[in-house]
């Protein structure tokens, strides 16, 4: 049996919630992202184009946030771990960044296909 709490959905929103913030106090690129997304979805909305249109390209932003917390969450247990300079330390952290670029990547291939199919070729 493992030593934990019972399940409780306001307490691990809280925790979720606790867990956003910290990150966004403290990562750089995060708040960029962050703020990127939020002028993307308020210029969308007074951009004339299907709402499916919109849904996908506002949606899109979500795997470039979801790796980000989950890059800051691999580089805050890798520091944890250790305060040396170790390869599987650096590797750990490397994945974690191309976690991040390979998401931007698919961000803007979804933007190049939405827009494409819209305005180029529709």
């Amino acid at each position: 049996m493992r030593n934990r709490p019972g399940y409780s959905l306001w307490e691990n929103a809280n925790y979720a919630i606790d867990g956003f913030f910290e990150v966004l106090r403290n990562e750089t690129a995060f708040k960029i992202e962050v703020a990127i997304s939020v002028v993307v979805w308020i210029s969308l909305i007074f951009i004339p184009m299907p709402f499916v249109a919109k849904a996908v390209l506002a949606l899109s932003f979500f795997p470039v946030l979801i790796s980000e917390l989950a890059n800051s969450a691999i580089e805050r247990v890798v520091d944890l771990a250790t305060l040396e300079h170790h390869k599987l330390a650096k590797y750990a952290k490397d994945a974690g960044s191309a976690m991040v670029l390979f998401s931007v990547i698919f961000t803007i291939l979804i933007w190049i296909a939405t827009l494409y199919t819209l305005y180029i070729d529709p």
